[in-house]
């Protein structure tokens, strides 16, 4: 097992994430690249010495061939796709509207897969609600909802739910989360509506009126022709999954066949979805004018920030994810609350889809009897849910648990809503939702 220390890396880069933008935030926007380079070079040597170059080069190009770039290309594809399509009306961003695209948004989520749902919809809401001073918590529970928790009940929801799929979860299996989230939302979208109106009155009373001279609520959508290429990302997604087990792309070794860059495989499956992503993208820029990108107020900051930061988060984290592989079947987590509680607590920090595969497969070695039967073994449904609960809602815990929760903090930024650094966010996170998951381990998982 590797040595703790080599996670300090990615804590030094969290902690940067978290405090720079507060206390040198011009310096930060300018030199971020170079905070990566330093925090990755300063795990990258020492692994390098203790356990050789070869092994060091094996793990970087491991991590960013078949987990980055995955990662990155469906932000980027998704970024470009729905930054061509501009949703304009008449509606107001009040506390009723808000509710209401916050439920909306939760349900589609699962259709259309966290992030797709969260590029989709961010811009839209935050035009309604341009006219406020009082939004960034509209982000926020965007955040919590949208951009995690509506990802829940289908494969294509969220990658962990889909590498649940690929070792053996039957692909409706997910619809058991249903009752979890109907509960959270309860109780989530009332405590929006009262703190959305609260601040609401407090915005009109300051003077920021809305303009409510038109009565109708008609919305007028430009570029939906592009909704065709979302659902096109969101097929080659799932396609991804689906062709893993498929004879033609698996070698006689049992591993996927691809292109061997040193020791490290860049499979045909990903390229496959990369391929169609990207061009997806192209077509999308091809098809739309470019009067919607700027009426989108479109550009690459957002993505290009994300893309910088995330590829050292990647590679700093690679420690904390082989300690927690290795130590994961020893912790003694068995019960349905721990479960829940440790996957979900490192998946506020982790990337969720590794520690859920790895509890996923920790549960598979329980020795159970009846349950759902996967490549992993057999697991109970309560464990089960248990797992994938916590690696999907608590990614709302930081800004970092999600692939989309960094993207939509940086559009809003752009689009002068201001956002809680690191450590704000998760006052919020941790005032709201803990007591909320307490009540789900009461009430679900206990």
């Amino acid at each position: 097992m590797l040595p703790l220390w080599l996670c300090i890396p990615f804590a030094g880069l969290l902690l940067c994430i978290a405090i720079m933008p507060l206390v040198k935030a011009e310096w930060w926007e300018s030199h971020q690249i170079h905070a990566v380079i330093f925090w990755s070079l300063l795990f990258i040597i020492p692994y390098a010495v203790t356990k050789g170059a070869s092994t060091a080069a094996e793990t970087v190009l491991e991590c960013i061939i078949n987990d980055y770039l995955s990662f990155i290309i469906l932000l980027f594809g998704l970024f470009c796709v729905t930054g061509n399509i501009s949703v304009d009306g008449d509606l107001v961003g009040s506390p009723r509207v808000n509710t209401i695209t916050l439920l909306i948004g939760t349900f589609l989520s699962s259709l259309i897969g966290t992030t797709g749902a969260s590029m989709l919809l961010v811009r839209p809401l935050i035009k309604m609600n341009s006219w406020r001073h009082r939004r960034s918590h509209i982000m926020i529970f965007f955040i919590f909802l949208i951009s995690n928790m509506g990802g829940c009940l289908t494969p294509i929801g969220d990658p962990p739910l889909l590498m649940g799929f690929m070792r053996g979860v039957p692909f409706t299996w997910s619809l058991h989360l249903l009752p979890v989230l109907c509960f959270n939302l309860v109780i989530l979208l009332p405590i929006f509506y009262m703190i959305d109106r609260h601040n609401y009155r407090l915005d009109i009373a300051e003077g920021s009126v809305p303009d409510i001279s038109k009565e109708s609520t008609e919305l007028k959508l430009q570029g939906a022709h592009n909704i065709i290429f979302i659902v096109t990302i969101v097929i080659a997604v799932v396609l991804s999954g689906t062709l893993t087990n498929v004879p033609a792309f698996i070698g006689a070794n049992g591993e996927l066949k691809g292109l061997h860059i040193g020791e490290v495989t860049f499979s045909f499956v990903t390229m496959i979805e990369i391929a169609i992503i990207l061009l997806s993208a192209l077509l999308s820029f091809k098809t739309t004018q470019s009067e919607i990108r700027t009426k989108n107020h479109f550009n690459w900051g957002a993505i290009q920030e994300v893309a910088v930061l995330f590829i050292g988060i990647f590679i700093t984290m690679q420690p904390a994810l082989m300690i927690l592989k290795a130590v994961g079947p020893t912790l003694g987590i068995n019960k349905a609350w721990q479960m829940f509680w440790t996957t979900g607590a490192l998946s506020s920090f982790l990337d969720n889809t590794p520690t859920y595969l790895v509890f996923f497969t920790t549960a598979g070695t329980l020795g159970f009897t009846n349950g759902i039967t996967t490549s992993a073994g057999i697991i109970t449904v309560k464990l089960l849910t248990a797992i994938s609960c916590g690696a999907v809602f608590m990614g709302a815990g930081t800004y970092i648990g999600n692939a989309p929760n960094f993207m939509v903090k940086s559009i809003a930024d752009e689009n002068g809503v201001r956002m809680p650094g690191f450590f704000g966010y998760m006052l919020w996170s941790i005032g709201i939702l803990v007591p909320v998951f307490i009540l789900d381990t009461l009430i679900f998982f206990l």
